[in-house]
């Protein structure tokens, strides 16, 4: 509780636990940037506990730093070897602390969204939209809310390609990426689904409700002119909604 009230004062949100078998789901619920914990807890050790988490696709990269004061050389090299990022050796400096996890916090922040993020339109990228729409899916089993899952695909984007060049393929791509991030809100996400399909979730949406949003999104792109080597022309897009009050289930 004195690192955490530590780390509080210097402007992080820090959520704690002492009962270890409630860490991974207190981590899937908050989403950290990065994990502390001690290598002797009670019921089960640091390192089993890290490879708890490390079995989770969405926590390998999430930084697990121990917090210990295991004086044990091999001990700590052990506990990087099965999970660990770094060991930081108890008692440590409250200022010092800082620092080191600020520092990890946002390295791991600029790996994670290299990791995560589609390198052409900068959405989610197909896995980590995944990892997203899972997210709120256990949400609305558990709190009863309702998201709607649109599927956008750009219409016969191939003659695009085809007739004027991969490079105007790729503005079309990117315009329609601005123009969903421009035209939802910022709680809805937004990720390149495929190589020009896209993956709209409208937090708490109905499907009708998501139906009107997503067709004035292709209302508008539909008037979006391009020009390639002084010749105009136009792409449009389809798109399916699901609800999850019907499809509870990520198939």
């Amino acid at each position: 509780h004195a690192y955490k009230t530590a780390l509080e004062a210097a402007g992080m949100v820090v959520e704690a636990t002492s009962d270890p078998a409630k860490a991974p789901a207190l981590i899937g619920a908050h989403l950290p940037d990065i994990v502390l914990m001690d290598l002797q807890m009670p019921g089960i050790s640091g390192i089993e506990l890290a490879q708890v988490i490390r079995q989770s696709r969405r926590f390998l990269s999430l930084p697990i730093v121990f917090l210990s004061a295991e004086q044990d050389a091999d001990r700590q090299l052990l506990a990087r070897r099965f999970g660990g990022d770094d060991f930081i050796t108890k008692p440590v400096d409250y200022e010092r602390l800082v620092r080191l996890v600020r520092l990890r916090a946002e390295r791991a922040r600029s790996l994670r969204s290299a990791m995560e993020h589609d390198s052409l339109t900068g959405l989610l990228n197909h896995g980590r939209f995944k990892d997203q729409l899972q997210h709120e899916l256990e949400r609305c089993r558990r709190t009863g809310a309702e998201i709607s899952f649109a599927i956008v695909d750009l219409d016969r984007f191939k003659s695009v390609n085809d007739t004027y060049g991969h490079l105007a393929g790729d503005r079309v791509i990117r315009a329609l990426a601005r123009t969903l991030r421009a035209r939802l809100r910022k709680i809805d996400l937004v990720g390149r689904y495929g190589g020009e399909e896209f993956g709209v979730i409208l937090l708490d949406t109905s499907p009708a409700a998501a139906l009107t949003v997503i067709d004035q999104v292709r209302e508008a792109f539909s008037r979006t002119v391009f020009e390639e080597a002084g010749r105009p022309f136009r792409v449009t897009f389809s798109a399916g909604i699901a609800s999850s009050r019907r499809h509870a289930e990520m198939n």
